[in-house]
């Protein structure tokens, strides 16, 4: 079994990508923002964590969280301290699981920090999701209705073109059609299930 990392700039179609790949071969696709909610639900060891940080009251609510840790990076630091490794251990327990599963060929991991939490050591492929900026640019106005001036701050804070395709193994552009990333795709993963 391959263990991929997926990860990519904001509005480079990183889920787009995702579901196409649930579709067509036999994985398990995991999102670690996802995951970050499942690990901080009340009755885990993070969310107890959290609540000795912050207040049972603030990790309940999650715009009161965001409020919180707004412009404060030693305390957003501790709460990643938290959260970042309990992620780790959650996917690497579902990954186990997953090699013991015949009928699993793949497992994918997707997250915009994957290179910055070092998942490079753990992966056995990482991949870099490339849109050209402006086409990132229209999606996020087209699908989320952020304004240019988030749009700029988010990319601001996120690693460049050329550090990301120095931590990848393979890029996938997907400026264009689905159809065209879904090609890259196939023929990288020649040789594994393909689903129609």
């Amino acid at each position: 079994m391959k263990f991929i990392g997926i990860t990519g700039g904001v509005g480079a179609g990183k889920s787009e990508i995702l579901k196409f790949i649930k579709k067509h071969y036999k994985c398990k696709v995991y999102m670690a923002d996802r995951v970050a909610h499942e690990v901080r639900l009340p009755g885990t060891d993070c969310h107890k964590q959290l609540c000795e940080l912050l207040g049972e009251d603030v990790v309940g609510n999650s715009k009161a969280m965001a409020e919180k840790l707004f412009n404060n990076e030693e305390l957003l630091e501790k709460v990643n301290g938290i959260i970042h490794p309990a992620v780790r251990v959650y996917l690497l327990d579902e990954y186990e699981k997953a090699k013991q599963d015949p009928e699993t060929e793949l497992f994918f991991v997707e997250a915009a920090l994957l290179i910055e939490c070092g998942y490079g050591e753990l992966v056995d492929e990482m991949w870099y999701v490339y849109a050209d900026r402006q086409v990132r640019i229209k999606r996020l106005i087209d699908s989320r209705q952020y304004p240019i001036e988030k749009i700029e701050s988010i990319m601001a804070n996120q690693l460049s073109d050329e550090e990301f395709r120095n931590n990848s193994d393979f890029v996938i552009d997907n400026s264009g059609s689905l159809f065209s990333s879904g090609e890259q795709i196939r023929h990288r993963l020649e040789g594994y299930t393909w689903l129609k």
